[in-house]
């Protein structure tokens, strides 16, 4: 199987894949590029005997990241615990066009979304990914990556509202029980600050972008809070949490075989 490491800027997610490319497990942990490459073997070596699996079998090793100070650990995880030289996402390039003036800015895990994306839908498509940022990615027909927009994520908004405004209470992001914009108290004003801020922001982008592409294109939507904003729009047409993770293994289904 497969295992494919996906290092993002709040969590890392560890996914087991099996060779159809479906998904048996996953876990994750807080993103800490401090944490060394035991550290990471006690906790997931753990978690595979509590899975019913076991470190042979692992047979090979993908890693994506957008923390580069994260890469050498789980490197060395990966050689010292599985003895598998890993392979990095993006490391020797893309199997997609990177169509933007600075191809090697793009975040691995924007890449692999359209990788993935792409894969599972026709057309020109809009990823839209929830993470500690809120990206917008199109992707042409043709599987090509055109650009996008980022955005502040729905957290990283709110934690800075609450450390600029002293009297602003933490709070949990949810779906709001009805749709009222009139907030009776400081924290649903806040709430629908947030959320129905956010909504506001994705219908709005989503329409421009949809404007500027001008053909009919797909809204693909992933990212733990994906599901959350879906219950109050209309504008997804797919939600698919584990994108990233698929990208992960389309590209090693693709490695040249060692």
């Amino acid at each position: 199987m497969l295992l494919a490491i996906d290092a993002g800027n709040t969590n890392v997610v560890f996914a087991l894949v099996d060779n159809a490319g479906a998904i048996k497990t996953r876990w994750r942990i807080a993103t800490d590029p401090r944490r060394t490459a035991d550290e990471y073997a006690v906790w997931l070596h753990q978690l595979l005997a509590m899975e019913g699996f076991k470190s042979g079998d692992v047979r090979s090793v993908t890693i994506g990241t957008v923390v580069p100070r994260a890469l050498h650990n789980l490197t060395v995880l990966s050689q010292k615990y599985f003895h598998l030289d890993p392979l990095v996402a993006g490391q020797h390039g893309w199997p997609i066009a990177l169509d933007v003036p600075e191809p090697a800015t793009v975040g691995a895990d924007r890449a692999l979304n359209a990788i993935a994306a792409h894969a599972r839908h026709d057309g020109d498509l809009i990823i839209v990914d929830f993470g500690t940022a809120t990206t917008f990615d199109v992707v042409d027909f043709s599987g090509a990556y055109k650009g996008g927009i980022i955005a502040p994520g729905i957290n990283l908004s709110l934690d800075a509202l609450v450390a600029a405004a002293a009297k602003l209470p933490r709070i949990a992001i949810e779906a709001p029980a009805d749709t009222s914009v009139i907030g009776r108290t400081t924290e649903s004003q806040m709430l629908i600050g947030v959320y129905w801020g956010y909504v506001a922001m994705i219908e709005g982008l989503v329409t421009r972008l949809k404007a500027e592409i001008g053909r009919p294109a797909k809204v693909i939507a992933t990212g733990g809070l994906a599901i959350l904003f879906d219950k109050h729009t209309d504008v997804f047409d797919s939600i698919e949490p584990d994108l990233t993770i698929q990208g992960l293994a389309l590209l090693a289904a693709k490695a040249p075989a060692k």
